[in-house]
């Protein structure tokens, strides 16, 4: 791949504990509250550097949103940080409650989404967090692609005034966008434009979606590569100029079919611009122990499945 290129693999939730450590230093109203993750979410580093302004929460998902809603009373802007399992799923009363409902500037920051975490197995591997938290009204919604984008959106969602739900991963994945960038909250970046297929990709499957159009383009497909790293505001603009002016479209994203960012363009596109399309998503399955590879292989997000996607929909 000539344009995008890794030259290591680093974790996303690495990216937001480093961008923790930096708004800690830039910003004392910045506060962290973990949920007894700490290591995993790569909070140590902030709460060493700051341990008064670090909440260990406990095993006590419900009350860390409590507590976090709370402090932005005083004007603290609260980060939580816990599975995203345990940060949507075990805690959406509190969240809808007293975060959403009364516009509280809480964010929340979720590791181990989807497949990716891996051997934990089906437990933890939600695939439903995206659909639960772009349902609340109000609630932004962030999916960063790689390390250096996950850090730089950390450090844009402490600027954002309300609720956040930031979604992360546990694997080490290709590093492959510019270190120090700036973080525009609900503008899709275009990673490579082309003219017969529009690819829109968030998280990991990004990646998967450069891989694919790599391939397709050794056929002669010309692909267009968007990242939707912000699902909710969804760039509206960007995906109808997009889909107008390929008139195909593919979307790909680690998280299930109902309810994720293939919904949100569907849903865009049936009101506005009809355009055949293709999602690349978990089927209305729970997942299962294995490797990341492995698991994106069986429930056909690879770049593989992306690639067997456009072809489907470019002979309707």
């Amino acid at each position: 791949m000539a344009k995008y290129a890794y030259t290591e693999k680093k974790d996303t939730r690495s990216g937001f504990g480093a961008g923790l450590l930096e708004l800690g230093k830039q910003n004392p109203n910045v506060v962290a509250l973990c949920a007894d993750l700490t290591g995993s979410l790569k909070m140590d580093a902030f709460r060493d550097a700051f341990p008064e302004r670090f909440i260990q929460a406990g095993i006590a998902e419900a009350n860390m949103m409590g507590v976090a809603a709370g402090l932005t009373i005083g004007g603290k802007i609260p980060f939580t940080g816990t599975f995203a399992n345990f940060s949507t799923g075990r805690v959406y009363d509190q969240i809808r409650q007293s975060i959403a409902y009364s516009g509280k500037n809480v964010k929340i920051c979720a590791s181990h989404a989807g497949l990716t975490l891996g051997e934990d197995g089906a437990t933890h591997q939600i695939l439903e967090d995206i659909g639960l938290m772009k349902m609340l009204p109000g609630m932004t919604v962030i999916n960063p692609c790689d390390y250096h984008q996950t850090k730089a959106a950390t450090l844009a969602i402490a600027e954002h005034e309300g609720p956040v739900y930031l979604r992360f991963g546990r694997p080490k994945w290709p590093v492959f966008t510019p270190e120090n960038q700036t973080f525009e909250i609900g503008k899709a970046l275009t990673f490579q434009e082309g003219n017969d297929i529009s690819i829109f990709a968030t998280g990991h499957c990004v990646w998967e979606s450069l891989k694919a159009a790599e391939a397709l383009e050794e056929e002669g497909i010309s692909v267009e590569v968007i990242n939707i790293h912000t699902i909710k505001p969804l760039d509206q603009e960007a995906v109808l100029r997009s889909a107008a002016k390929t008139g195909r479209v593919v979307t790909a994203e680690e998280h299930q079919r109902n309810g994720g960012l293939g919904d949100s363009i569907a849903q865009l596109l049936a009101m506005k611009q009809p355009t055949p399309m293709e999602m690349v998503a978990v089927n209305d399955q729970f997942g299962e122990s294995g490797k990341p590879e492995e698991l994106f292989e069986k429930y056909g997000l690879s770049s593989k499945d992306i690639v067997a996607a456009v072809k489907r929909v470019m002979k309707r």
